[in-house]
Order: structure tokens, then sequence, then C-alpha cells
């Protein structure tokens, strides 16, 4: 996509142009915060999934990071909407972005401004299979996952997913789809980008967050529509062997959706193919995306109008 606008600071600038100096602090030290969001297509029209939700991990990424946004809630909320509106009605990834900018070298940031940009893009396979009916094909990377003594793993910034760039780019030089990275004390966390969930004995089960994953607007979907309907579910440590052997597994990201995993580290999980719980979270979540369950529509959905 090269067409269309993208905001910039409170105004909306044509694609080519959105540009900025060479020396922004944010590309030499990381200094930024993000958030993914989807716009999706409903019978009512295109809507915004969960987006006070997003905006509000957004100012709390930047609170960490001592960045004065200078917008409110609200008036992101309506930049979005408005970034949205002044594209082609699509199915959109939605990239706010606060940045420290251009100003003063160093590693210290706070003399410098921090600006915001909000773009939207299709996007749609974010993570690329050679056999989509049987799952993502996932390897245990050698690579840690950062944790909170290292980083504020609460904060969605830019500087956290350099490990998670190393991360996916060794997986796929090995072959793989995905990395599965695994905590200082060797827990599962996550995958370098999406949170993950497993089965074993019709009970799901995801690491807590306080074990260094992000607390993922996904997965909290998930866990809010399983406890909705009633299935069974854990929040607990799951060790790297123990994922080898669970029923299913399946990763949960805004850019991802719900993905199933075929295989870790080359063990087959189950029997190979998607599993049943899987399919039911997956096709549930999409009945809410999509504005066909009741239950979540008012709370989760805000119409692009």
């Amino acid at each position: 996509m090269t067409e269309g606008k993208i905001w910039m600071d409170g105004s909306l600038v044509p694609w080519d142009d959105a540009k900025i100096h060479v020396l922004t602090h944010g590309l030499h030290y990381g200094t930024a915060v993000f958030e993914g969001i989807r716009c999706y297509k409903t019978d009512y029209g295109l809507a915004a999934f969960r987006l006070p939700d997003h905006i509000r991990r957004l100012m709390h990424s930047a609170k960490m990071y001592f960045m004065d946004l200078g917008y409110s809630e609200k008036q992101l909320q309506d930049a979005v909407i408005d970034t949205i509106n002044a594209n082609k009605p699509e199915e959109y990834y939605v990239r706010p972005i606060a940045y420290y900018g251009y100003g003063k070298m160093g590693v210290n940031p706070l003399p410098n401004k921090v600006s915001i940009a909000i773009a939207v893009w299709k996007w749609d396979e974010y993570i690329r299979q050679s056999d989509p009916q049987k799952g993502a094909r996932l390897m245990v990377s050698s690579w840690m996952r950062i944790d909170g003594k290292s980083m504020p793993m609460n904060a969605k910034a830019t500087a956290n997913y350099a490990n998670s760039a190393l991360a996916r780019m060794e997986a796929l030089k090995m072959g793989f789809d995905e990395a599965l990275m695994l905590n200082t004390a060797g827990k599962v966390i996550e995958a370098s980008a999406e949170n993950i969930f497993m089965v074993r004995d019709n009970v799901l089960i995801t690491p807590p967050v306080n074990s260094g994953a992000l607390n993922g607007i996904t997965r909290d979907s998930v866990l809010a529509i399983i406890r909705h309907y009633g299935s069974l579910y854990e929040i607990r440590d799951i060790s790297r062997d123990e994922v080898y052997i669970a029923d299913e597994v399946f990763l949960t990201g805004t850019a991802a959706g719900i993905r199933a995993v075929g295989d870790i580290d080359n063990r087959i999980i189950g029997n190979g193919d998607i599993g049943q719980l899987t399919i039911e979270i997956k096709g549930k979540f999409e009945a809410v995306t999509q504005g066909r369950d009741d239950n979540f529509n008012k709370k989760w959905l805000t119409y692009i109008s």
C-alpha cells in the first residue's frame, strides 16, 4: 500500500510524505511505543476491535517511557477513526506509534519532542506457513525472552521487539514459521509476537502475564470468551516438555488472529490436525469480531461512521 493517508501529529498527510528525520531518537535508541489494532468488516459496517483498550494500553506504555503524548484517549481514538475514514473502506491493521523525535542525540530522550503517527494497511498473512491445514511450525528459540528485570514488559515498546525479531529470523532461517520463546526460568512464555495457549484434556492453559508475556488484547478476548461460554481454563506456567505433549496449541495476536500450531521442534502436536477446541474458539472469536455475537458487540466494537 503506497496510497492513502497517514495521521501525523494531528494532520493527515499523503502516504509517501509521512517521513521523519534520520536522527530521530526512536530510530537510534528504540524509544517508541506502539499498538496494533484491527478494523473488521461486519454486517453493520467497519468496526475497530477493542479500540479504547488499545489506546489505553498505548497511554500506559507511554507513561513507562515518560512520554507526554499531548492527546487524550478520546482524541487518539478519534484520530484512529479519522485515519481509517481517510483511506478506502477496508479491513485494516491499524498502527499507532509514539516516539521521541529529532532533537538532541544521546541516550537520554527527555529533551526531545514526542511525536505520534497512525497508519493503516492490509495485513492478511502475518505468519506464513507451507500447509495451513496442519497449523504453523514452531521451534523453541535459542534467544531467551527478555523480562521485567531488564525492560518494562507491560509496555508495548519497539525496543522489546528487537528480541522478537532475532527469534523470528532464527526460526525462518531454520525452516520454521515462528519461534517459541522461554523466559529466564525456562518456562514457555509466548511466541515472537503472539501469546500462546495449549489444550490438555479439554482444559485451555496459558502462561500468566507476570511471567513476562505481553498482556495481549487478543489473549484477553479469548479468555473472556471462554469464561462466558463455560470452557475450562488455567493460567499457569508451562514447561517446554509439556507443550510437546499438548493435545492442541494455538497462538493469539492482533496481527495473527488465532493461529493453530501443527508441530514444535518437529514434534507433532496432537494427531497433527487442527484441534477441535482451537476451531471452536477461532469460530467464536471471529463471530465477535464480525459483529455476530451480541454478548460482546457493544463493549468491544467501535463502528466507523
